[in-house]
């Protein structure tokens, strides 16, 4: 039996997802699984998006399981192809591709396929990550349009660097560039990701392409998903395998950097960074144990933490203890770990048992 164990709820997945389309009503909607959903399993919670116009992975392998999983909607790959031996199979599965830079668009030219593919052109208006040029855009524009291997809806799409600050004026400039680049062009576009979908209404193309919030997280600086409605998928938790008396003045964990400042009890959990746990949560961590918010204590060993249960004893062995989900934000852990929500859904590792239900 495992102990650390990821719980999926399934129902708060379908909310989310109907916030996205209240916050997009008039964009059709490209649910982004890559890296395991977020961590909730890949091919699990896409059969259970059943509203979302198309799904959208980072790598082939990805989208192979997907369809390997049974299903059938427009995939798109987010990073394009890296190799022209790639394309066959693109066109067998029916994946869709970005192009991004000219490597890509030679491939594409210089082979014979025995169909067409549905290619985004990917611009870069200011993220200096994927995408090409502005000055580019026509070019390749025209010479995909003039591609027999490729589809004559050429799709556009940018990503934004800092649509998670609203205050920030970067976004309202990638805005700005995409509109300028593409002004005489008569395409679908996919601008907007989860903060782009909550925070900037202007960017909603075409599609939308939701991610982080589609589980639940907020996507923006120093907010919650409760702050925008939507309702947490995942409930990591595990289990006291110990409990233990200590006196003021002792330690707990590796390098004793932890001192007790009383009598107290502590709690040994069955959950470390073996599990995916952060291993630089701080003393202070908050997991939750019965109900009520205790603090993590010691450093995080690669199976273990510890938890300060306080001075009275009201717990037992085998008790629940909840390190984040509905009742304890992950956004919460993230900042006491120095990290982002993103790393910790993502970081659960093969040891934890999921379980999904509706």
């Amino acid at each position: 039996m495992r102990l650390a164990t990821a719980e999926i709820n399934l129902t708060a997945l379908s909310h989310n997802l109907k916030k996205v389309r209240e916050f997009a009503p008039n964009s059709k909607t490209m649910a982004v699984l890559k890296a395991n959903a977020y961590g909730h399993g890949l091919v699990q919670i896409a059969q259970s998006l059943n509203e979302a116009d198309a799904f959208a992975v980072a790598r082939i392998d990805e989208a192979l399981a997907l369809r390997a999983g049974g299903l059938v909607k427009p995939i798109v790959l987010l990073e394009g192809f890296f190799d022209k031996t790639d394309l066959s199979i693109l066109l067998a599965n029916n994946f869709q591709t970005i192009v991004h830079n000219e490597t890509q668009l030679n491939d594409i030219e210089a082979c014979d396929l025995d169909g067409q593919l549905t290619v985004w052109l990917k611009i870069d208006t200011g993220m200096h990550r994927l995408g090409i040029a502005p000055s580019q855009f026509k070019d390749f524009h025209q010479r995909l349009i003039d591609n027999k291997n490729v589809k004559p809806d050429i799709k556009l799409m940018t990503h934004f660097a800092c649509a998670d600050d609203i205050s920030d004026s970067m976004t309202q400039v990638q805005l700005k560039q995409f509109e300028i680049t593409t002004k005489s062009i008569k395409e679908q576009t996919c601008l907007a990701n989860s903060a782009g979908i909550i925070g900037w209404q202007q960017s909603h193309g075409d599609w939308v392409r939701p991610g982080l919030m589609m589980y639940g997280v907020s996507p923006m600086l120093n907010k919650s998903g409760s702050d925008h409605d939507l309702k947490p998928v995942m409930r990591l938790k595990t289990r006291l395998i110990e409990i233990k008396r200590i006196k003021k003045g002792e330690s707990t964990g590796y390098g004793a950097k932890w001192v007790s400042s009383k009598n107290t009890y502590l709690g040994i959990a069955a959950i470390g960074y073996g599990d995916g746990y952060p291993r630089h949560a701080t003393s202070g961590t908050p997991v939750i144990v019965n109900g009520r918010q205790v603090p993590l204590v010691g450093r995080v060993s690669m199976d273990m933490i510890t938890i300060d249960l306080g001075d009275i004893l009201q717990d037992t062995v085998a008790d629940e203890v909840i390190l984040w989900g509905p009742e304890l934000p992950v956004e919460v852990i993230a900042q006491h770990a120095k990290t982002i929500p993103y790393e910790l859904l993502c970081n659960i590792t093969p040891r934890v048992d999921y379980k999904y239900a509706k």
